[in-house]
């Protein structure tokens, strides 16, 4: 029998299946570029945003020699600032260390 690549949030506890077999449960899921876990919370994401967005401003660190603000300020409006709005519109910042963990990054 052909192995389904479904997997399933599960929010509830009950077990679900499909064509006589159970679909595996997940603890996070990514749809629409937005990964969410059981309780609905998208504390992963910022840190995953977070973490990005810092590994892009070392790299423009260690590729850009001088430390002007004129040189530096457009490679992180271009580089930097698209991670920071991916899917904002469904962002919604429940916890204070989410506002935190992006706040560090700007």
């Amino acid at each position: 029998m052909k192995k389904f690549k479904w997997y399933l949030l599960c929010i509830s506890m009950h077990q679900y299946m499909l064509v006589a077999s159970q679909l595996e449960s997940s603890l996070a899921e990514k749809d629409l570029g937005v990964l969410v876990d059981t309780k609905l919370n998208m504390s992963q994401q910022f840190a995953l945003a977070a973490k990005k967005v810092n590994g892009v401003l070392g790299c423009i660190r260690q590729s850009i020699a001088s430390r002007s603000s004129e040189v530096i300020l457009p490679h992180c409006s271009a580089l930097v600032r698209p991670h920071l709005e991916c899917c904002v519109q469904l962002w919604a910042l429940q916890y204070k260390r989410d506002m935190d963990i992006l706040g560090r990054v700007q």
